[in-house]
């Protein structure tokens, strides 16, 4: 029912008109320039290739869809659980976080400390207490300390607006290790060695590029007297003051002296090693150069989708379904998976004729795959079943037939 001018005055909202008048003496916690909750990469990992590579695996991993769902006997996906966790898995992990960027949170986060903790924040009953529950709300935490049964974990606390260090059970809370540990957050491993090799270089950038002109000049008399030795200071602290002191940075030497200009590097094989090693983290983590800058091929993104996201989609997936779904939940058919679009790396090229295979033998129907290419579904009855269209008509007209002859037959009978 349409409301008329009164009705809509009455409801109406301004977000400027309609304000508190002591709102400006409430206090809404702290505030901050920046969200306090955003993962802070550590050790110097946000100024090296490091940030990239965390943040293309990441994104990737938080591109699968994760569910809370419902299972046959068979193990085979039948619907979605209408539960809050499955609203924190597909919409909101919590008020600042939709699913998508939590999940990214979790894997950068995995990967930059070693080891990351999803903490339950709001739940419908006292995991202590019970195994009955259902989760409302999720953050991630950073693991501080380590204990047989409990973990420190440092949380953001959006009632407060700070993070604070509370001591939960390992049975409460999510723990997912960097299934790359060893290459990325081991001492001596290869990521460790490379961001060394990279600090290195920045430390020689700045020396290189630190504004002195590292000159040398000749006199023209020996200095190995104190007396020569006070002149040839004399003498060099009183170019600096002509450099200084002139607008261009212009001074004069005597015809008898000579400049010799030392403001290039020495050779070394600094950036050989971080060649090396960066081709070395590479091939450890199963990513190309194609991959980061998206020119990748099918079998090279198969490749590095099967090799480096997978592990963290499966650590994810199975941690979530070892501490959030208890024991009864489980046998009762429910688990927590993951699904990946098999449509996002194909051509446009190709999409006819998959679209053709997966029709006609009638394992997706004409609707999914009108949604797959971004099309409204049908609304044709038959654009909603699984059959192969082609040979559609010839099974009507055999179930006519023998509905005929079935009728012929019992005329005959009587």
């Amino acid at each position: 029912m349409e409301f008329n001018i009164t009705r809509r005055l009455q409801r109406a909202f301004n977000a400027f008109a309609n304000r508190d008048p002591t709102r400006g003496y409430q206090s809404n916690g702290p505030g901050y320039s920046a969200r306090p909750d955003r993962p802070r990469l550590s050790g110097g990992n946000e100024r090296s290739i490091i940030t990239a590579i965390f943040n293309r695996i990441s994104l990737d991993v938080a591109s699968i869809g994760f569910r809370h769902c419902k299972l046959d006997k068979d193990g085979r996906y039948i619907e979605d659980v209408d539960s809050e966790l499955n609203n924190c898995l597909t919409l909101e992990a919590n008020i600042d976080q939709t699913a998508r960027s939590y999940i990214q949170d979790v894997t950068m986060s995995a990967m930059d400390e070693g080891g990351v903790a999803m903490v339950p924040v709001y739940t419908t009953a006292d995991p202590m207490l019970t195994d009955s529950y259902d989760i409302l709300s999720m953050r991630t935490g950073k693991i501080l300390e380590w204990y047989p049964e409990k973990v420190l974990v440092q949380v953001y606390n959006e009632r407060t607006g700070e993070k604070e260090d509370i001591l939960l059970s390992k049975r409460q809370i999510g723990i997912v290790e960097n299934p790359l540990y060893s290459i990325i957050n081991e001492q001596n491993s290869t990521f460790k060695r490379l961001s060394r090799k990279l600090s290195l270089l920045d430390v020689t950038d700045e020396r290189t590029a630190s504004g002195k002109l590292d000159l040398l000049i000749q006199l023209p008399y020996a200095i190995k007297s104190e007396a020569r030795r006070n002149q040839a200071e004399t003498r060099r602290t009183d170019i600096e003051k002509q450099l200084t002191g002139s607008k261009y940075g212009i001074a004069y030497i005597d015809s008898t002296e000579k400049v010799v200009q030392l403001n290039r590097s020495l050779e070394n094989n600094l950036m050989k090693q971080i060649e090396y090693l960066q081709d070395l983290l590479y091939s450890q983590l199963g990513i190309t150069q194609e991959v980061l800058n998206g020119t990748a091929d099918e079998k090279t993104m198969l490749n590095y989708m099967n090799r480096t996201v997978e592990p963290f989609v499966s650590a994810i997936a199975d941690e979530m379904k070892r501490k959030f779904l208890s024991k009864t939940a489980r046998t009762q058919g429910q688990s927590i998976m993951y699904f990946r679009d098999p449509f996002k790396l194909v051509p446009v090229s190709s999409v006819a004729e998959i679209a053709d295979k997966f029709t006609r033998n009638e394992i997706m129907t004409a609707n999914e795959i009108r949604q797959v290419i971004g099309m409204k579904p049908s609304k044709d009855p038959k654009a909603d079943e699984l059959r192969n269209s082609n040979i559609s008509q010839a099974k009507e007209d055999l179930a006519e037939t023998y509905k005929y002859q079935e009728g012929g037959d019992r005329g005959q009978n009587e």
